[in-house]
């Protein structure tokens, strides 16, 4: 294999070089990784976990294209060290009480990181802004509703709630239209309106810096709503029922939910949402042997070639149809949040669909190791065999590339006008 490599991917207008022997510090830097199962079925990572030893390929990538990278370096590096202060006590906490984290802060650098991305501006998105607008939103319900405090749990909680669902105007947007502000923070705060998980981390936050001034003497929870239309509401922890805790919002699932319903939103494969979003990029990526189709409508190969002809074309984004930088993005904050094994599986498709074969090929392989010696899955988590049929696909696939003369060593060509395999 040469020492440098002049890659070309097909998402990315332009080639840049990575040496070889990057790419394989990347391989053995997998192996000081260790992950485990909790009980609940997540990913975490034990001991030798330093964040700095991942080897993600979007930052490099439009750094090595002449793209500035300099603020989305910076805010990734601040969510980096927000979470590595989630302990796994810290992990199962629920954010009305969390202390560890600051989790208004930690959604402002996701925002900030891809606000980077997108718009290429000089200037980074002003995190400490957005935290002021946060405790004004605190210090403004204390100066209209002071008299709440000495009133009831219930009394504190309608007043809270009419301050900021009808003072202030927050809502929920619509969870069947695709607004992808309605996932950052920064721009709930502008337009008042917000995901549920953005509006349960505003009504924590307000928690937060009540708590902090002592003007709470009670323990408070936070009522997740899982429908598509049911705002969070605050309730008194003393007189919880058990069948409220599965809408109990930790830190952890907090993260989760923010990160993937940002990897949804701009996941570049958006036909069949019957299907899992590595089914869908399997799909375009012919990794799925139709025969185990029952039925497939003429929409769905039309979205899926569509797909395709984009990625051939250097197409990073299409309206309705997804953002490979942000999809990237969320995946590799999600494979840095240690969620669980899934997330470099579908990194790994990702890549490949870039035209990163090698390193697709590193992250398919970590997942299969680590995915055949995990001893607690759940059953609810377990890939279906359609998924495992496109992962071995895609490993013969990529096997096969790497194997071809010339694809370790890619000639200073354009692959947007062609078919970007050997065959």
């Amino acid at each position: 294999m040469c020492a440098m490599s002049l890659l070309v991917s097909p998402w990315v207008s332009g080639a840049f070089t990575l040496s070889s022997s990057s790419a394989s510090s990347s391989s053995s830097n997998f192996s000081k990784f260790h992950f485990s199962l909790s009980s609940c079925g997540r990913v975490v990572c034990r001991a030798q976990y330093a964040s700095e030893d991942l080897k993600f390929v979007l930052h490099h990538a439009l750094d090595a294209l002449g793209t500035d990278i300099a603020h989305a370096k910076v805010a990734r590096d601040g969510f980096c060290s927000e979470i590595k202060r989630l302990s796994d006590i810290e992990r199962e906490t629920s954010i009305s009480i969390n202390r560890g984290v600051d989790l208004g802060k930690t959604a402002l650098y996701i925002a900030a990181e891809d606000d980077s991305l997108i718009s290429h501006s000089s200037v980074p998105l002003p995190v400490d802004a957005f935290i002021e607008r946060l405790d004004d939103l605190s210090m403004d319900y204390c100066s209209h509703y002071s008299s709440a405090f000495r009133a009831s749990p219930e009394i504190f909680f309608e007043t809270l709630e009419r301050y900021l669902y009808i003072n202030k105007g927050f809502r929920r947007t619509n969870a069947n239209l695709s607004e992808s502000r309605a996932l950052y923070l920064h721009s709930v705060l502008t337009h008042r309106s917000g995901s549920a998980a953005m509006l349960s981390l505003i009504y924590s936050e307000i928690l937060k810096m009540l708590r902090l001034w002592g003007l709470l003497d009670f323990d408070v929870e936070i009522f997740f709503p899982h429908d598509s239309h049911s705002l969070p509401r605050g309730y008194h922890k003393q007189k919880s029922k058990e069948s409220d805790q599965p809408h109990i919002m930790t830190s952890q699932s907090l993260f989760v939910e923010m990160l993937r319903s940002l990897k949804d939103a701009f996941w570049p494969f958006q036909h069949d949402n019957t299907r899992s979003l590595f089914l869908r990029a399997a799909h375009a990526a012919n990794c799925i042997d139709r025969s185990n189709i029952v039925t497939e409508s003429g929409f769905e190969l039309a979205s899926a070639k569509a797909a395709q002809h984009r990625l051939e074309r250097g197409v990073w984004t299409s309206v309705r149809f997804g953002d490979m930088r942000r999809a990237l993005s969320a995946c590799e904050r999600l494979i840095l949040l240690e969620t669980d094994l899934t997330e470099l599986r579908d990194y790994s498709i990702l890549l490949y669909h870039c035209g990163f074969y090698e390193q697709s090929l590193q992250y398919l392989k970590l997942y299969q190791d680590l995915e055949s010696s995990s001893t607690e899955k759940q059953l609810s988590n377990s890939p279906s065999n359609l998924e495992e049929d496109a992962v071995a696909k895609l490993m013969v696939r990529l096997n096969l590339i790497l194997m071809e003369e010339g694809w370790s060593c890619p000639t200073h060509r354009s692959f947007l006008g062609n078919n970007s395999e050997p065959w």
